[in-house]
């Protein structure tokens, strides 16, 4: 019964990291379907080899960084059917870096909407390796590898951990905040203002594409957040419950609050996806709703105020959806979790909002020194012309619909 149920868990981790894996491709049509036709290739592209990137980075540095694991050891010791290696049988740890690698490539997918059409492709490339390898993993390790100390100071001085079961702050608030400080240092597209602070409108360029991108995401989710479980025993119903009530809540407040944009509605299910990965074990359905409903309204005012307001040309708004939502998400957990609110308990309040400041700090100074380092040295930025002619033809050598690039005689 042991070695079956080992065998499940690694048959369960294995399905979630495909399913996280698929969500891969929703950020890459989500970004096709927003960008201008000029930038597609280079979206697709990005995606793919940043995940790549991130296998490589995460396999050789990050999940050593993390959980203090490596993988340098024989194949028997690592598949656990050496005797006495620290391994699990059945290779279910080889099976958790895959689902947990998963969840670190999100963070340049996510970048990547934020910088899409004016950034460089290979210092893109080394920050994804840098962020993978190091920044992101630090705060992994401190929230759920229990390293350098953070959550014991957390539990001794909140009275309880700091809870993110899903990465609402790890993953999401993680990517959203690293991409601010991206986006700002990269600085707005040529023409997205006018001297005289008049907004240049770029709409969407595929409504279909980019509705394919958020129905794909939303699937993939929910191996994201009921397979953090991370085992068949302790998996939960609640999870899959509450995934879907925050995603509704989200999807029709974008909708009233969007004005039946359609870009804001399909983000508005992401948005409340988004904010309930936290707390998504704890709390009771209605607050589950109440979280992706507040995550809905809270996406359409904060894109809305960044591009009209602060001039901030965040493309796909990955830091009011992934970076403000997100901390949104990992606040409600302390709140929504409680047994006075009909939650699981085990978490404070306290302890939530120190643990998603503490998040955001990280992310600020490790997106400041990649980032800045970066555009020190070789540059983040398209030059002006490449930029024009659009990061497809300028990058890769060929766009999306290269049969309307030269006309058949």
């Amino acid at each position: 019964m042991e070695a079956f149920k080992t065998g499940a868990d690694v048959f369960f981790v294995l399905m979630g990291a495909i399913l996280v894996l698929f969500m891969h491709a929703g950020f890459a049509f989500l970004e096709v379907g927003t960008v201008r036709k000029k930038n597609q290739v280079n979206a697709l592209v990005k995606i793919i080899v940043d995940f790549a990137t991130s296998t490589m980075a995460y396999f050789f540095i990050g999940y050593a960084v993390a959980y203090g694991i490596d993988f340098f050891a024989s194949a028997q010791v690592l598949s656990g059917s050496a005797k006495g290696s620290p391994f699990a049988s059945n290779g279910y740890d080889l099976v958790k870096f895959f689902f947990l690698l998963t969840f670190a490539a999100a963070i340049p997918a996510i970048i990547s909407g934020g910088i899409a059409e004016r950034a460089k492709f290979w210092p893109q490339v080394a920050a994804t390796g840098l962020l993978v390898a190091v920044i992101y993993p630090f705060f992994e390790g401190m929230v759920w590898g229990g390293r350098f100390g953070l959550q014991d100071w957390i539990e001794g001085t909140f009275g309880a951990q700091f809870h993110d079961f899903a990465g609402s702050i790890v993953v999401h608030a993680m990517g959203g905040w690293i991409a601010l400080v991206a986006v700002v240092l990269l600085g707005a597209r040529k023409g997205r203002y006018r001297k005289d602070g008049t907004v240049v409108g770029i709409p969407p360029s595929n409504i279909p594409f980019l509705a394919l991108g958020s129905w794909i995401l939303c699937v993939g989710w929910f191996g994201f957040n009921v397979m953090s479980a991370q085992s068949v025993e302790g998996i939960t119903g609640l999870v899959a419950m509450n995934s879907l009530m925050a995603m509704g809540g989200g999807i029709l407040a974008a909708l009233f609050f969007g004005r039946n944009d359609p870009g804001f509605v399909h983000n508005g299910a992401l948005a409340g996806l988004v904010a309930v990965c936290a707390g998504s074990d704890i709390m009771h359905p209605l607050g589950a709703l109440a979280t992706g409903v507040i995550a809905g309204g809270l996406f359409v005012w904060a894109f809305t105020t960044c591009q009209n307001k602060w001039k901030i040309d965040d493309v796909l708004g990955v830091w009011p959806l992934h970076g403000l939502c997100g901390a949104m998400g990992g606040i409600a957990a302390g709140v929504f979790g409680l047994e006075a609110l009909g939650g699981m308990g085990g978490v404070t309040l306290g302890a939530q909002i120190f643990g998603t400041v503490a998040g955001i700090v990280v992310a600020l100074i490790g997106g400041l020194i990649v980032y800045g380092g970066l555009r020190l040295s070789v540059g983040i930025r398209m030059d002006e012309e490449d930029e024009y002619h659009g990061a497809d033809l300028s990058i890769h050598k060929i766009s999306a619909y290269p049969e309307d690039d030269v006309p058949v005689r």
